[in-house]
Order: structure tokens, then C-alpha cells, then sequence
């Protein structure tokens, strides 16, 4: 099928995504500010100085999201653009997006933006921008291609095994006495991404082999059947390989590993493991 839009997919750095190969492909980096230190989410950043940094850091922290121009800037060259945010519910970036791309198209006669509110971070937007990869390869149009991942990105999911939630409670995103508990007697708490794109807690687990138990019974609780799984891990590689091996010897095999970038291990802290994966309706 013979292609006639200049396609780029573009997404902010919770994708965990420097790059995409194949196609037309840009990361906006978010920011981490501890006291005077600012980190970068980009590919130069040295993400394990980060963690250590933090957890030595007693202040408090703040991640800013890109802004407007952040935007434009990864939209340009492009006539068709689809851009995938970190949930709308925990950051201003779907907006921005948006707006962008508002801007964009009038600036851009004819152009198109779709900016989708992957109302998760991590592995599962890296799920998503795969499934982008696969449609824009197959030189689908932009309309079909945006029905096409909206329908997809409902058959997605997010779970999470945290032994911290410092820097989340520290930013409102979890209630304080929630966080309070985790990390004590070696007590993690496994959570997933709700409907709306907030983060919500499933149970709690003293220890790590529990912890991980708890999340391959909840992937199949939400419908997991054998579809794609994405592992993130921040400095965590034990566990995620623990999870992989668990998974492959049910046969499944589509399943792959990353670290964790710069946001992602801000939020997820030291330990953490994030898992995006396709439910059976796909």
C-alpha cells in the first residue's frame, strides 16, 4: 500500500523509550528537580547516579512535565503525528500535547495530531507505541490508524510492585498513610492503573516472592492470555527475570525486559517493578 503521509510517532520519556527503529520516532523528556539538582529524562541521563542520589536526598522532590513547546518542537516534520502521554490523571503533559497539537495543525495546513491519554506510564505506553510502529509500517491512514489504537489501548494494563512510595505520596499521588505502610517488614504493595489512570493499590505483600506471585495472579485476574508482556525494573533485574521465567514456562513468550528511565525510577524508587501486557481481547 503506497504511503502518502510523513508519519512520526513521538511520546514523552515515562514510555521508558529513547528510540523506536523503523520509523519516524522523537521522546520529550519530563524533569526530576531535588533541591538545586535537575535531571534531564533524556538518553544522556545517568539514571542509576539518579536513584542514588535520591535516596540519599531528604528534601523535597517534584517532576515537571513537558511543556508546549516541548511538543511542537518532537511534532515538527511530520503531517501526521500520534503522540502518547503519561496519564492525564497524574500529569499536565496530555494537556500540553493537545494544545500542541492544536497549534501545530493550524501552523501546518492539512496536517493531523492524535494525542492519546495512555492513562498509564512505562511499559504499557511502550505497548502502545509498538502497536503504532505496526500500523504505520503497514501504511494504514491516520483516521483508521487512530481507531484502530484506541480500540487497541482498552486491552492493555498496568501493574506494579513498589517497596517505596516516598517520592509518590511526597507529589500527592498516593495518600500518605498508604505509603506509610509500604517498606515496613519488608511489606510492597502491588497495585495497577485504574480505568481513569490513577494508581490504585491491589495488596499488600510482606516480601518480594509474594509480591511477585501476587502480580502474576492479578495479570490473570485482569485477562492476561498469552499477548505481549514489557517488564520494567528499576535496578530490580532478579525480579523482573523471576516474572519472565514464570511466564515462559506457562509458555508464553513474547515477554520483554527494560531499566526503568528516569521518571519511571523516580516514581517506581529503588526495587520497583512495573508490567504492561495485552489482555486476551486483542
Amino acid at each position: 500500500m503506497e504511503n502518502r503521509f510523513n508519519y512520526k510517532i513521538v511520546a514523552d520519556s515515562s514510555a521508558d523509550l529513547p528510540a523506536l527503529a523503523e520509523v519516524n520516532y522523537a521522546q520529550v523528556p519530563l524533569l526530576i528537580r531535588a533541591g538545586q539538582n535537575e535531571y534531564l529524562d533524556d538518553e544522556t541521563l545517568d539514571v542509576h547516579a539518579m536513584v542514588e542520589d535520591l535516596r540519599q536526598y531528604k528534601g523535597r522532590s517534584t517532576t515537571a512535565c513537558p511543556g508546549i513547546g516541548d511538543w511542537l518542537a518532537a511534532f515538527d516534520g511530520a503531517d501526521a503525528v500520534f503522540a502518547v502521554s503519561i496519564t492525564s490523571a497524574l500529569s499536565g503533559g496530555y494537556n500540553a500535547a493537545v494544545a500542541a497539537g492544536e497549534t501545530y495543525c493550524q501552523e501546518h495546513p492539512g496536517a493531523c495530531v492524535h494525542v492519546l491519554d495512555s492513562r498509564s506510564t512505562g511499559p504499557e505506553m511502550r505497548l502502545l507505541v509498538e502497536k503504532l510502529r505496526e500500523y504505520v509500517l503497514a501504511a494504514e491512514p491516520p483516521e483508521r490508524i487512530w481507531q484502530k489504537i484506541q480500540r487497541y489501548a482498552r486491552h492493555t494494563h498496568l501493574l506494579f510492585s513498589l517497596e517505596s512510595l516516598t517520592n509518590l505520596a511526597g507529589n500527592g499521588r498516593v495518600h500518605p498513610a498508604v505509603a506509610a505502610a509500604v517498606g515496613i517488614l519488608g511489606i510492597r504493595i502491588v497495585g495497577c492503573a485504574s480505568e481513569k489512570g490513577e494508581l490504585h493499590p491491589l495488596a499488600k505483600c510482606r516480601g518480594e516472592s509474594k509480591a511477585l506471585a501476587e502480580l502474576l495472579r492479578q495479570m490473570e485476574r485482569m485477562g492476561y492470555r498469552g499477548g505481549k508482556v514489557r517488564i520494567d525494573h528499576c535496578e530490580n533485574e532478579p525480579a523482573a527475570l523471576l516474572i519472565r521465567h514464570a511466564l515462559l514456562k506457562q509458555g508464553y513468550h513474547d515477554v520483554e525486559i527494560h531499566r526503568c528511565r528516569g521518571l519511571c525510577s523516580y516514581y517506581a524508587e529503588k526495587g520497583g517493578i512495573l508490567i504492561g501486557f495485552e489482555d486476551g481481547g486483542v
